[in-house]
């Protein structure tokens, strides 16, 4: 995982540990802004927004990550602390991107310089969070995904035998969180910085382009945005909890089936919470006891965190009769034998756009039949598969959809393309997919087929893992298991427009066989930091065959090619490599006749 290599460089894990373990013992925090303006904390923040993607996206100034590169670390250090002094947030502006629903979803992009900040806070407010947050919240947390969501709903009915639904629908929740409570809530939490909370309070009143200055929400777009919400949530989820599965008992019980056994003689509500955002479900035994917790919920949800819910798309179900939708995903109660079990599948509103979406692609392949369209619908369709192969029913959900649309990509593609069974598949198709589907063969790339997916089973996560401990980062480092498949979808977007087809499929090849890790620190890579080397140059007439090329994280490949010594040094410091790499290292500069690194 980069992200503990640059706590590692900047210095910052022993301190986001230590403000882990002082939340999870109740402590308070009153001098945080020293470590949010700290050099280390500014400067992880300053490489942590310069990876992602979004830095390029310019915000009211008109400025991105490209206008802040220029500068040395010590001026950007007393850029952002001088920023802090008097903080007053320039303009968030206003994008629209459209929904699946035909909707539109109001977005937020603060200028460059306030998301630099605003990552500042993240980095240390995230650790004191993540210490109080509930167990069973997913989502926009380190290491949680929706799967994780999905296999802790699929526990509770296959195991609890809980099979009545509760689905809570808030009414723009983004748009209504409420300022004043939020403030309370991280004061509740621990954070007795007044700075610190000031300053918050500025971000989320931050005028927005057009709009003017918003007396509630937290916009969608902004770096903090995700965790402010989360904070906002977590008091229900506790109190959901405390109602039941965390229910304080006068009697000290050895096992928890043991406490719930006591707790169903009382009047409580039996129910569990699921949540990932502001989606969540509450799993019941039975209606009455369901509708008990509709009506609790909604009065919370109003009197406390002063948040409305929406009506008519909210209800309880019994999940025996009727299905619940989670996530993209559909959840039923299925009769097997002389029990109940859970089965999943698609819901029809994403059947629906992955259609859409599949013959946009399809006819643009049609108007383009070039390998970096068929590259990009293969990254759709493995990207899609990836999401969805924790459905029960996956298979039979892909394999009508692609009997829906075969008739559709069939007239389309005829013409440009060989309709065939692959033979002498590439090793990047070979790995995710059978020969026995018939697919279309287009620039030399086959096309992933649509039917052919394998379910993986869901499940739970580890309540261990999390970077903010030492044995969570051990569990991280050892037990996580990458996601190649994720991984490669998203490579397959890569637009290199000067490499041949056979470099752009031997780099796929190249990084499944290694498992995704670096040829020479052995870590894992994802998608960003991936860079693909020649291990002969091709001005030393190397070429593009697979045994040419090397994976490679993208800083260990800058060091191969550095000349200057400051870059040298500071490429080493970050990467923390041993003496067997650098004589890799040499290895390599020593092809690419550069001089060798002590």
């Amino acid at each position: 995982m980069s992200a503990l290599r640059y706590w590692d460089y900047y210095n910052m894990t022993g301190t986001f540990t230590e403000l882990y373990e002082r939340a999870k013992n109740k402590g308070k925090f009153s001098k945080l802004n020293d470590i949010v303006t700290s050099r280390e904390n500014i400067l992880l923040a300053y490489r942590t927004i310069k990876s992602n993607k979004g830095s390029r996206t310019a915000g009211t100034d008109g400025k991105t990550i490209e206008d802040i590169k220029v500068e040395t670390d010590e001026a950007i250090v007393n850029l952002i602390r001088q920023k802090l002094l008097n903080y007053r947030p320039k303009k968030v502006r206003r994008v629209f991107i459209p929904k699946p629903n035909g909707k539109q979803r109001p977005l937020g992009i603060p200028c460059i310089l306030d998301r630099i900040v605003q990552q500042c806070f993240k980095q240390v407010l995230e650790p004191i969070a993540e210490a109080r947050f509930y167990k069973h919240s997913y989502g926009f947390r380190p290491m949680r995904a929706t799967h994780h969501a999905i296999a802790r709903v699929q526990h509770l009915i296959n195991f609890n035998r809980l099979h009545y639904i509760v689905d809570i629908d808030i009414k723009g929740f983004f748009d209504n969180v409420n300022h004043t409570r939020l403030i309370k809530q991280l004061w509740n939490m621990g954070i007795r910085d007044r700075k610190v909370l000031r300053i918050i309070s500025k971000m989320l009143k931050a005028e927005i382009e057009g709009e003017g200055r918003p007396t509630k929400g937290t916009p969608q777009g902004g770096i903090l945005s995700p965790l402010l919400s989360n904070i906002v949530l977590n008091d229900l989820d506790q109190w959901v909890a405390g109602q039941w599965a965390d229910f304080t008992t006068t009697h000290k019980y050895d096992r928890d089936d043991n406490k719930y056994m006591a707790l169903k003689k009382s009047h409580l509500k039996e129910g569990y919470i699921v949540r990932y955002a502001d989606d969540f479900k509450i799993l019941c035994r039975d209606w009455k006891t369901a509708q008990k917790w509709y009506h609790a919920v909604r009065s919370y949800l109003q009197e406390r965190l002063k948040l409305d819910i929406s009506p008519e798309k909210s209800q309880i179900l019994n999940l025996r009769k009727r299905c619940s939708e989670f996530l993209g995903f559909t959840i039923r109660a299925a009769k097997k034998g002389h029990k109940r079990v859970t089965h999943t599948g698609i819901n029809n509103k994403k059947k629906q756009q992955i259609k859409k979406e599949a013959k946009k692609r399809i006819r643009k392949i049609r108007q383009s039949p070039t390998a970096q369209n068929a590259l990009l619908f293969n990254s759709y369709v493995l990207a899609l598969h990836n999401y969805f192969n924790r459905a029960t029913h996956v298979s039979l959900e892909f394999s009508r959809l692609a009997r829906e649309l075969r008739v559709f990509f069939y007239n389309r593609l005829k013409q440009v393309g060989k309709y065939e069974h692959p033979s002498n598949p590439p090793p990047v198709y070979h790995k995710f997919y059978s020969s026995n589907y018939k697919t279309f063969k287009i620039a030399n790339v086959y096309l992933f087929p649509l039917a052919n997916v394998k379910m993986n089973i869901a499940m739970n996560i580890n309540q261990s893992i999390t970077p903010f401990t030492e044995e969570g980062r051990k569990l991280i480092i050892e037990r996580m298991k990458p996601d190649i498949q994720w991984e490669v979808a998203k490579l397959m977007k890569s637009r290199l427009p000067d490499r041949s087809l056979e470099y752009m499929d031997n780099r796929l090849s190249r990084y499944s066989m290694k498992m995704g890790k670096c040829e020479i620190t052995g870590l894992f890579l994802h998608a960003e930091n991936v860079h693909c080397h020649h291990y002969l140059p091709t001005h030393l007439k190397g070429n593009d065959q697979f045994k040419n090329l090397r994976i490679l994280h993208r800083d260990v490949h800058k060091l191969i090619h550095a000349s200057a010594k400051h870059t040298i040094m500071e490429l080493r410091k970050r990467l923390n490599l041993t003496d067997k790499m650098i004589m890799t290292i040499n290895q390599y500069r020593k092809r690419c006749n550069l001089e060798l690194i002590d």
